[in-house]
């Protein structure tokens, strides 16, 4: 008998319930090659209007897994730091705790790097993001005043191992302590060109969401914008079946199941493109050859005429108001004020915050 697809019809909330009571027992009975497809039709939809964004500071050097665009799981390996590697032969001669802090010019271009023994009494509260001015102490110690102004773009906890080389010399070697071991970096220990002293440091999602990448000229930034899952079709799901009477009780008893979409007392088979919508919005069909088709909409808090205060890139701190928006790109058109003459701007969603 020839498999046609029907609309089910299902206590609202309880879409994936079903889905997941009806495939269940499908596999149970080997009713595969029967109803072979069970769909809830979503989207995802990013909120863009979220201040808790997740971010995450790599290095250029850093092999990146994902890119613009991407989504991504809690959990999922986003980047890689690379390996910390003897650069010339010698002995461990020091291992201390310290504090790398890493201070960015407000145009991002330029950065200074702090790194401060735990001894020394780093000061507590320099933030990420923390502003911070030439001749601010970062610790207890007057050894170590900034000598910049900007921002706390990194602040960290490290091990600062120091390597005597065979000509006497000192190099050098900050390692995060996620990936610092004990019994490599040792003080006494001998060490080759090339050994490595450390992994390198993965860094994964805390989060679920679709991924931005933002380069600048020190550093690189992967934002998380958080997504969910909403529902098309509210207490409706779409089955692939071969219609019966046993198989119209199969589904019939499932739990949360009120019935089909019927006409007559008679459950109404979907048309021929009605079908080809529901398995191109569900990926199980390609569209002229492309990637299986993914369901994303951009939801944006943020309309033209709306002011916005930009809170990271080349003109953070400037507020201005919102001309045009680019949904796909994700983009904004800001107008703001500079050097007293108003000014059009292009930034991404993730850089600003609706005021």
């Amino acid at each position: 008998m020839k498999k046609e697809w029907y609309i089910i019809h299902t206590i609202t909330g309880y879409e994936n319930k079903v889905k997941e009571n009806l495939e269940a027992k499908i596999k149970a009975q080997g009713y595969e090659n029967i109803i072979p497809n069970v769909v809830v039709l979503e989207e995802t939809v990013i909120d863009t209007s979220s201040k808790s964004l997740e971010r995450h500071i790599v290095s250029h050097d850093a092999k990146l897994h994902v890119s613009n665009g991407m989504d991504v799981e809690k959990g999922d390996l986003i980047a890689e730091e690379p390996a910390v590697k003897v650069r010339r032969d010698g002995t461990i001669v020091d291992v201390t705790n310290a504090r790398r802090i890493v201070i960015e010019t407000t145009d991002k271009k330029f950065s200074k790097t702090y790194v401060i023994p735990e001894s020394a009494k780093p000061v507590s509260g320099l933030r990420v993001g923390a502003n911070v001015f030439q001749g601010t102490f970062l610790a207890a110690s007057d050894e170590y005043i900034c000598d910049v102004d900007g921002k706390v773009a990194i602040n960290e906890k490290v091990k600062k191992v120091v390597v005597r080389t065979i000509l006497g010399d000192e190099d050098v070697y900050i390692i995060h302590v996620d990936v610092f071991n004990p019994s490599v970096c040792k003080k006494g220990v001998v060490v080759k060109a090339g050994q490595v002293l450390a992994e390198g440091r993965k860094i994964y999602a805390k989060s679920s969401g679709r991924v931005a990448i933002v380069e600048y000229p020190t550093r690189k930034e992967i934002v998380i914008q958080k997504t969910k899952k909403r529902k098309l079709y509210p207490g409706y799901l779409f089955v692939e079946m071969i219609m019966n009477d046993h198989t119209w009780e199969f589904v019939r008893s499932t739990p949360f199941v009120m019935g089909f979409v019927s006409a007559g007392g008679r459950p109404l088979p979907l048309k021929p493109q009605e079908v080809h919508y529901i398995k191109r919005l569900a990926g199980l069909e390609e569209i002229h050859h492309e990637a299986k088709t993914q369901i994303t909409k951009v939801e944006l808090e943020i309309q033209p005429g709306d002011s916005v205060k930009i809170i990271t890139g080349p003109f953070e701190g400037f507020v201005g108001v919102v001309k045009e928006v680019d949904e796909e790109k994700q983009e904004l058109k800001v107008n703001i004020t500079i050097f007293g003459r108003e000014t059009p701007v292009t930034v991404h969603v993730s850089e600003v915050e609706k005021i």
